[in-house]
C-alpha cells in the first residue's frame, strides 16, 4: 500500500512543476516496484487539503479536492481509538507535531508494509515507516 500525507496530495494535484514531477516519479517507481497497489490516505488530509480552498472560497478548488478524496481507488484510514495510540506514543517518543503523528500512525495503521510519500523528512525518524521523500529539484 502506498501512503500519501496532505503536503503530498497538494503537490500531486496543485503543486509547482517540479514538485508535480517529483511525486509522479515516486508514485510510478512505487507502482513498479509494489505493483498497482492501493493509495491511502489518512482522514486528517481531508481537513488539512481543503482548508486554504475553503478559507479563500475556492469551490473548483475544492471540487478537485473532494473528487481525489472520493476516488474509489483510494483507502481513508479513520482516526479511530487504535490511531490514536500510535499517534500518542509517536508524538510522546519522536516529538512529532500532532498531524505528523496522526499521518505516520494512519499509515502504520494502513498496512505493515507501507510505503510513505510526503514532503518532510521529519517522518524518516519513524520506525517501521518506509519513507518517500517529494523534493523540490
Amino acid at each position: 500500500m502506498v501512503f500519501l500525507d496532505a503536503s503530498t496530495v497538494i503537490y500531486l494535484l496543485e503543486g509547482e512543476d517540479a514538485l508535480q514531477r517529483s511525486t509522479r516519479s515516486i508514485l510510478g517507481s512505487l507502482r513498479t516496484e509494489v505493483g498497482a497497489g492501493q493509495l491511502a490516505v489518512s482522514a486528517l488530509s481531508l481537513l488539512e487539503c481543503r482548508v486554504q480552498p475553503v478559507r479563500h472560497s475556492d469551490q473548483a478548488r475544492v471540487k478537485l479536492f473532494d473528487r481525489f478524496f472520493s476516488h474509489p481507488g483510494l483507502s481513508i484510514i479513520e482516526i479511530d481509538r487504535n490511531v490514536i495510540e500510535i499517534a500518542t506514543g509517536l508524538r510522546a517518543e519522536l516529538r512529532l507535531r500532532t498531524p505528523d503523528a496522526i499521518q505516520a500512525a494512519s499509515a502504520l495503521r494502513a498496512a505493515p508494509d507501507v510505503e510513505f510519500v510526503t514532503g518532510d523528512s521529519d517522518f524518516r525518524k519513524v520506525p517501521n515507516l518506509r519513507v518517500h521523500l517529494v523534493q523540490n529539484s
